[in-house]
């Protein structure tokens, strides 16, 4: 009879959760709202503090209910792996690099100050100091699986929260350690030392790191000549859970793992696919985690205690929202970029609940203290969105209070127009050669310092993120003539070129390549055209150089043109581009003949 009972449970849990699914993401996005707060919603409802209260008396309820809340909270933290995994996807090992000044600059003051200043407020209301000190540093972190799919990874905001929730991811491990170390139970614990956790973990980012550029493009070749979906997702996940288990093993948190293989992967011409392929997995696992975080909220308590709930919500939204606004200002961002970003990150994270676990195991706070923060946690994830919403609707604010006169001065296009994604220099570029022949165009850029350079200087350019559906609809694609997109971001492009084609079939797709392979799949993804960066300033050199050793203008000009026709092709034909090896090889046997 015990036997049967389990299949039955996992099947009715997993009839709830594909049920919630599939009501929820289609009706709230109808609606124009994130599905976050639906399924927080459903996790409420048929939680153990909702419908699942009335089972006994509506066996029925059994069915629409979640009966072991704890059996899917595996699948949670699958869901937040996964997450991580796909942020590895759309970073590199250059674009890590060149932020971190703000992961570890940026990301340490958010921190460090926010759980200093919690801390100091928990010390005056009478916590011990190292209560006051575990509840600083799990108060201040910020959710990882929240925030960044409503920031995305791109544009100020998405680069400013970015860089923050990677340094803690990357400090979450010393935490712990440290909670545990200065606990009264901490001579009893037994465990491992956070040294040997350190150079273990660094053997296995070591050999992570070897072995993903070694054999994860042999893997995903070999996985591509099948030609078989199922076995390119198998070697997908086989990544991830390889990678994350290596470092859970050794006491590394496995969204590290995650990460790196995102990263790895990212390094090879097929994160493209990958992503794609993934991308349902992890919509479907995020939403089992926050459905049960709705179900850790008991609305008993919330109404007994909602003064107490409400003041803490409030204060650790208020101390953080100042804290990170405070310091992106510091590190010179924009006053519209820190503001929005400081509302974003404001509210408590997933990883906030397994800090608060250790600090109630090492017997840094009582569980009466513990269960109030949790529900602070899962009220404060709860309105996460809301607070990114205010938090894009002051920085809105703040930036046309700083640039109305030059808004002002600008005639925004109608009808047929071309659209330029991306209004840095070579945005800015084409958008002055458009006007010059008198072609309508209207720019895009999430850069708010640049949209109002250029709105000053009476250019037609508007404030967002390509990525947000909300901005790509103000852009009216429908009347488009042509979308030219400029970003020197490859996976990000690659993305949109694939949104905008699926969009719009029928219209010219222009796009800044960065080198010739980042071209073959650019055409892939279905560009019209792609520019490689390396391939264009060649030729243009080559052009000077013909027309300084006197060769007429006409036949320089066609000759380039001929050439770049020749290029193109060899690109879109080849798709892994050795176009320029085998050109420079053609040379020199032409040359030695």
């Amino acid at each position: 009879m015990a036997g049967s009972i389990a299949p039955t449970t996992a099947l009715s849990d997993a009839l709830v959760i594909l049920g919630a699914a599939g009501i929820v993401i289609p009706a709230f996005a109808r609606l124009r709202i994130t599905p976050i707060i639906g399924f927080i919603l459903v996790g409420l409802a048929v939680g153990p503090y909702g419908l699942g209260a009335l089972v006994p008396r509506y066996p029925w309820l059994y069915h629409v209910t979640i009966s072991d809340p704890h059996a899917i909270e595996p699948f949670a933290e699958f869901g937040i792996v996964l997450l991580l995994f796909e942020i590895g996807l759309e970073l590199s090992f250059n674009r890590l690099w060149s932020m971190r000044r703000l992961v570890f600059g940026l990301g340490a003051i958010e921190l460090l100050v926010s759980a200093l200043l919690l801390g100091l407020v928990l010390r005056a209301s009478g916590e011990t100091t190292p209560a006051a000190l575990g509840l600083g540093l799990a108060l201040a972190l910020s959710s990882t699986a929240l925030v960044l799919p409503i920031s995305g990874t791109q544009g100020p905001v998405g680069r400013a929260a970015l860089s923050m929730l990677l340094f803690e991811d990357i400090a979450l491990v010393p935490i712990i350690f440290l909670l545990g170390a200065i606990g009264p139970m901490a001579a009893a614990g037994g465990g491992p030392s956070l040294f040997d956790t350190l150079w273990k973990g660094g053997m296995v980012v070591l050999v992570l790191l070897v072995a993903g550029k070694l054999l994860l493009p042999r893997l995903f070749a070999q996985a591509a000549k099948t030609k078989s979906p199922e076995l390119f997702l198998a070697a997908s996940l086989l990544v991830v859970i390889v990678a994350a288990l290596a470092t859970g093993a050794v006491g590394l948190s496995p969204i590290m793992g995650a990460l790196l293989a995102g990263l790895l992967i990212a390094e090879t011409e097929y994160h493209g696919e990958v992503e794609a392929i993934t991308k349902p997995f992890k919509g479907l696992a995020l939403g089992v985690f926050l459905i049960t975080i709705g179900m850790g909220i008991n609305l008993a308590v919330v109404w007994r205690d909602f003064w107490p709930l409400l003041a803490g919500v409030a204060g650790v939204v208020v101390v953080k929202a100042l804290v990170t606004t405070v310091a992106l200002r510091i590190m010179g961002k924009q006053r519209a970029t820190a503001l929005q970003t400081g509302i974003l990150m404001a509210s408590p994270s997933e990883t906030t609940l397994i800090v608060l676990g250790t600090a109630g195991t090492a017997a840094l706070i009582d569980a009466e203290t513990a269960q109030y923060w949790q529900i602070v946690t899962a009220i404060g994830l709860t309105i996460t969105p809301l607070l990114a919403k205010l938090g894009e609707i002051s920085g809105a604010r703040v930036e046309r209070a700083e640039g109305r006169s030059a808004e002002a001065e600008v005639e925004e296009p109608v009808g047929d127009r071309a659209v330029i994604i991306g209004f840095g220099r070579v945005g800015r570029l084409i958008g002055e050669m458009l006007k010059a022949h008198d072609t309508p165009y209207i720019g895009i850029d999430s850069d708010p310092a640049m949209v109002r350079e250029a709105r000053a200087a009476g250019m037609p350019v508007l404030f967002g993120n390509i990525e947000a559906a909300t901005v790509v609809d103000r852009l009216d694609l429908d009347h488009a003539r042509a979308l030219i997109l400029t970003m020197d971001e490859p996976v990000l492009v690659s993305r949109i070129v694939r949104k905008l084609r699926a969009r719009r079939p029928d219209v010219p797709i222009i796009v800044r390549a960065r080198d010739a392979t980042h071209a073959a799949e650019l055409y892939r993804a279905g560009a019209s055209h792609a520019v490689p960066e390396t391939l264009e300033s060649s030729l243009q050199l080559s052009e000077a150089v013909l027309v300084d050793l006197g060769v007429p203008m006409g036949p320089v000009i066609a000759s380039i043109h001929e050439k770049r026709d020749e290029l193109r092709k060899q690109i879109m034909e080849d798709g892994e581009l050795d176009a320029l090896p085998r050109l420079k090889s053609s040379r020199l046997r032409e040359r030695n003949a």
